[in-house]
């Protein structure tokens, strides 16, 4: 009796040990005391994660708050001050911030999304071709995606930077200058790309296509994932889970995202359309490493950041 009670022990102790084992240990990180989200529109995957609670439900005990930003720079500027944990922006503001020393990791990217930023032209305007940029005045987000699609733009069109009139506005200012006929381009991403080409009928001078990749990348503030290592895969986890429900909902998300923007349904529809399928988050692997350093390396030879920076210093290791 007492060696079958013994050996019942053992197996209700490898059954238990098997048990931990086999649950991530992600699955509830007690560390995680606030969750403090930059986000913007076209931040698709934190949109449905938000609208469905995701990640309050894989951090139970933290108090989990949504910020929206207008674009990137304004994301990681509040990542730097300590005004959130974690936030998401294209390729160019994390290069911006990492050359100003602002701190920040990053965590995941997306897959690339070329198509989804675009250089546009007023209906009535009669440029045809890059090189016709020349002299002109085009408004765009200093630091973000579209400043890397324009700078790109204007190198495949053999002119110099200073060859062109950039005008330095936020999305909002500047769709209420294009409109007005204020300047004669715009390099803007979805969803104002979208909006901006449906109610304005916006013509496309050119796509990201062969000239920017337009990565997606979740940045962390270091402090964040130094105190809480494991939420890092916790948050992947949620972000992935609203990835998948996106590729199997596609018009719900179309009316979740209009609803939650005030975008028109045939904007929202185009915008989801757009998007690459799927787009979840992973760690960088080496490609997507170098094409970011690529990217920075262009804006230190353009004397757009005043120094060389090292991308790879600055993606998160899990360890």
């Amino acid at each position: 009796m007492q060696q079958q009670a013994h050996r019942f022990k053992c197996l209700i102790a490898l059954a238990s040990l098997s048990m931990l084992l086999s649950t991530p240990v992600w699955a509830v990180d007690p560390t995680v005391k606030q969750l403090r989200i930059g986000f913007q529109k076209s931040s698709i995957n934190f949109a449905i994660a938000k609208q469905q609670k995701l990640l309050e439900q894989e951090f139970p005990n933290a108090k989990v708050s949504w910020n929206e930003f207008p674009a990137g720079p304004q994301i990681l500027e509040a990542l730097a001050v300590g005004s959130i944990d974690v936030g998401v922006t294209g390729d160019a503001p994390p290069v911006y911030a990492q050359a100003a020393g602002k701190p920040l990791y990053y965590i995941a990217y997306e897959t690339a999304k070329p198509l989804a930023s675009a250089i546009l032209i007023p209906k009535n305007s009669n440029l045809k071709q890059l090189s016709e940029l020349k002299g002109k005045r085009i408004a765009l987000q200093k630091g973000s995606s579209a400043h890397f699609l324009l700078v790109q733009a204007v190198r495949k069109a053999g002119l110099k930077w200073s060859d062109i009139q950039p005008i330095w506005l936020t999305p909002a200012d500047a769709r209420a200058a294009f409109q007005k006929g204020a300047v004669d381009a715009w390099a803007i991403w979805d969803p104002y790309y979208a909006s901006t080409q449906l109610e304005d009928q916006a013509k496309v001078l050119a796509t990201g296509q062969n000239l920017s990749p337009n990565y997606t990348f979740y940045l962390a503030a270091p402090n964040f994932v130094q105190q809480s290592p494991q939420a890092v895969a916790g948050l992947l986890k949620q972000i992935n889970q609203a990835d998948r429900w996106v590729q199997q909902h596609q018009s719900e998300t179309a009316d979740l995202i209009g609803k939650s923007t005030g975008l028109k349904p045939a904007v929202s529809n185009l915008f989801v359309q757009r998007r690459p399928r799927p787009s979840a988050a992973a760690p960088l692997n080496a490609k997507v490493i170098a094409e970011q350093q690529q990217l920075a390396d262009i804006f230190t030879q353009q004397g757009i950041i005043p120094n060389s920076i090292s991308i790879k210093q600055a993606v998160w290791q899990a360890k």
